[in-house]
């Protein structure tokens, strides 16, 4: 079997005994003599496999019992919509702006709101995260983007916000490492990096937040919020209210198991910062390549990085020439986003040591042979 080691950000790739595990179970899952795609989301077949999920997420995260976890579907994308349309009282929200997926979340939420940019990065290309201690107005909620998956920075510290809800887009780095959720009113992220395959979004959501005829103290939404964007509608059905994404929620579980296994959270830190250490030291002390963002706010999870080249035409052929290489030498989608341009490696949970000491390897080997 040829595996690769892939660097894509996302969807990326899996844990390979996870792989296996689904693989194995494709045809029988727990002895039902039926596959997870073929199941009810109904039935008493997948009932243990969503509660499972759950319960699990929610002893690795540390998730209060007064939040409630949505299995949801749209992706990140659909939350930039769901949360102004459920958060939306006075008609303002904070906004941090600090990459691409920040940016869309600002667009969307300009629909329905005020928006004000309380911190940027926009100056420097997104290379370093703004310092912020507090966020202070009348505004419904605070939002930020904890990693930023295309310029790779990661939020080291997170606003007081005081009473205004704070909403974060966890997406790339949910499981990197230790999130303190109570600190938090929202936070959501798409599956297709740490968690599962693409399909599924976790929404984190404290109950207060959660208008509708069941929870009067937060009052209703307006009657032209469509059914499928509010949160009480998912949060009073356990998810069930349509179908959801069933087999991705499975995987998810078997994600989460593994982590649970290799020792949790603090874990996966500790493995993920030692991942990135091997990285961002070459890259420091090479002469060929640098990395592209302030080393306080460095990503863990995403990892772009140029050639010393000056010449634009000559440092675009290398680096066509580096991605092409790598593939062959099964390093796969290293290309750079073209914001940035360059490579990038995104080293998410599931990738080994082995690959980055491998990614570096070939690095310097390109660094002789191409200088």
């Amino acid at each position: 079997m040829n595996r690769v080691y892939n660097f894509s950000a996302g969807p990326s790739m899996l844990p390979l005994e996870v792989l296996q595990r689904a693989a194995a179970e494709m045809l029988d899952c727990n002895g039902t003599g039926q596959s997870v795609m073929e199941m009810s989301h109904r039935s008493k077949a997948f009932e243990p496999i969503i509660a499972n999920t759950e319960a699990l997420l929610r002893e690795l995260m540390g998730i209060p019992a007064h939040y409630k976890v949505l299995f949801l579907q749209g992706g990140a994308s659909l939350q930039f919509s769901m949360v102004p349309l459920n958060l939306k009282k006075t008609g303002k929200a904070a906004f941090f702006d600090t990459g691409v997926w920040a940016g869309k979340a600002i667009k969307e939420a300009k629909k329905w709101m005020t928006v004000d940019i309380v911190a940027s990065s926009k100056d420097k290309n997104y290379t370093y995260i703004p310092k912020v201690a507090k966020v202070e107005g009348d505004y419904d909620y605070v939002h930020v983007t904890s990693n930023n998956t295309i310029f790779g920075t990661k939020m080291n510290a997170f606003p007081d916000t005081g009473t205004i809800p704070l909403v974060c887009d966890a997406s790339s780095n949910i499981l990197s490492e230790a999130m303190d959720v109570s600190k938090f009113g929202i936070i959501y992220a798409g599956a297709q990096k740490n968690l599962a395959p693409a399909g599924v979004t976790v929404v984190i959501i404290r109950e207060d937040l959660i208008r509708g005829p069941n929870n009067a103290a937060a009052g209703d939404l307006p009657a032209d919020v469509p059914t499928m964007l509010r949160y009480d509608t998912h949060a009073d059905e356990g998810s069930m209210f349509n179908t959801p994404p069933c087999y991705s929620i499975y995987v998810m579980g078997l994600v989460l198991e593994y982590v649970k296994k290799m020792g949790g959270v603090p874990a996966m830190a500790t493995l993920n910062n030692q991942k990135a250490k091997i990285l961002y030291d070459f890259l420091d002390s090479s002469s060929f390549f640098k990395a592209t963002t302030a080393k306080e706010d460095r990503s863990l999870m995403n990892i772009p990085f140029v050639t010393t080249i000056d010449n634009k035409e000559q440092a675009e052929a290398v680096n066509k020439k580096f991605v092409s290489e790598a593939a062959k030498a099964g390093l796969v989608n290293l290309a750079g986003h073209r914001l940035v341009g360059g490579m990038r490696a995104s080293i998410y949970n599931a990738m080994p040591v082995e690959g980055v000491k491998a990614l570096v390897a070939f690095m310097k080997k390109f660094e002789e042979e191409n200088k």
